[in-house]
């Protein structure tokens, strides 16, 4: 088995090399690597149904999907993240058996973790960690957060959704009591710390950990930003789903419903008791077919006065609706 610590907090980054490690070699893999602060969201969700979108702005939180399914997790550098890869394809659902050896390593370390329901692993009842897996081809990968010293306001903050109705195929997170693991350690330990003496369990010892090549590192890079940097990833790959929402403004209420498909608007309503010298009927037209992001949007309305068909109504108040 090779035994890897990566030094790079870049999500992007350490989410293509989850994959490039997956399918771009055939070693047995133990991994450990940290984000500054991300949302990973799982393979099947909706991503704009499991975020806080105003407050992912605000700390310039990205937004990630990974390869597996399961929910949506915050990752912070109070957080490690370990990811197994395995030859054996019978081990696909084994979540107990990838977790014993971190179970293992916390019990070394006087904390009493153990296994819990399908997928997690608790203190005291409370969770720490949640883990997911998938598999390509006669490979397994599975991977999972350790939730150390990490911040449970911006946790509870960025995962948070708006006040937006949705309906559609996606898979939904469920919340649960968290706790950190470094309040149930006897002494003091930083994270990093923490990183080695889990590895150094899982390893036995430290001599044999590695790190990417350059070559590996320019596979990584380029993965990174031709797929796991992208939109078209990270929310066009949602599935399809429709949504509502609603405001007041001076110019009156709004309710506007959007049907959404591979991260393209393919249906938009908009209603409400506002006034405007034309039909909002071209206002939706305009919006049909184009991307549901931000920048995409908001290129429509350069070429539009939104006062035409709403009056005191900005195109910020609109695009608020929107996104």
């Amino acid at each position: 088995m090779r035994y890897i610590i990566s030094e790079n907090t870049d999500a992007y980054f350490n989410l293509a090399s989850e994959e490039y490690l997956l399918k771009h070699t055939d070693e047995e893999i133990f991994y450990l690597w940290r984000n500054d602060n991300a949302i990973i969201v799982g393979k099947n969700q909706n991503t704009l149904s499991e975020i806080n979108v105003d407050y992912v702005k605000e700390k310039n939180i990205k937004v990630v999907r990974r390869l597996t399914g399961g929910g949506a997790v915050y990752h912070d550098l109070g957080n490690l993240n370990y990811t197994f890869i395995e030859n054996k394809k019978k081990n696909f659902n084994d979540f107990r058996g990838f977790c014993e050896p971190i179970t293992t390593a916390l019990n070394e370390m006087g904390v009493e973790a153990e296994f819990s329901g399908r997928n997690d692993m608790t203190i005291e009842g409370k969770k720490f960690s949640g883990t997911a897996q998938c598999k390509y081809k006669d490979r397994v990968m599975h991977h999972g957060t350790l939730l150390f010293s990490s911040e449970k306001a911006d946790i509870s903050g960025a995962l948070k959704p708006r006040e937006i109705k949705f309906s559609g195929k996606s898979v939904k997170s469920v919340s649960s009591r968290i706790t950190n693991i470094s309040e149930h350690l006897e002494g003091d330990m930083d994270v990093i710390e923490f990183r080695n003496r889990v590895m150094k369990s899982v390893a036995g010892g430290m001599d044999q950990v590695t790190t990417f090549s350059d070559q590996e590192v320019s596979e990584i890079i380029r993965l990174r930003d031709e797929k796991y940097a992208k939109w078209e990833w990270n929310y066009g790959h949602s599935p399809k789903f429709e949504m509502t929402r609603e405001g007041r403004f001076p110019g009156g209420t709004l309710e506007v419903t959007l049907e959404v498909k591979k991260g393209v608007i393919e249906k938009i309503r908009i209603y409400g008791d506002f006034f405007g010298t034309r039909d909002i009927s071209a206002l939706e037209s305009a919006l049909t077919g184009v991307a549901h992001n931000e920048e995409a949007i908001g290129k429509v309305f350069q070429n539009l006065d939104i006062h035409d068909y709403m009056v005191n109504i900005t195109k910020e108040d609109l695009l608020g609706l929107l996104i």
